[in-house]
């Protein structure tokens, strides 16, 4: 199973990922707090998190991400983000 390392508030916690499952997934079943004012539709940017490491390991970037204007290499939408590896994740601060 691939491990993300999530770093949020000065913590960083380890889980361990679903094959395909995505981020904003991973993260609340883990109780991390990722933001997610639509539903994990894609059609906001409150789950907007840095891919410090291993972006090679997450889903291409989509046309929704697109749509809402995440265009840098290292930004994501954690609703959009598909895990298919490790990766180092970070959460925008409130």
């Amino acid at each position: 199973m691939p491990k993300i390392t999530f770093t949020y508030d000065g913590k960083k916690i380890d889980v361990e990922a679903k094959e395909g499952e995505s981020l904003l997934e991973a993260a609340l079943r883990e109780g991390i707090p990722m933001e997610h004012a639509c539903g994990g539709n894609g059609f906001c940017t409150t789950c907007r998190c840095k891919v410090n490491k291993g972006s090679e390991n997450l889903s291409p970037r989509n046309d929704r991400e697109e749509n809402m204007g995440i265009t840098e290499d290292s930004d994501r939408l954690g609703c959009q983000a598909q895990i298919h590896g490790d990766c180092e994740i970070e959460l925008a601060e409130d």
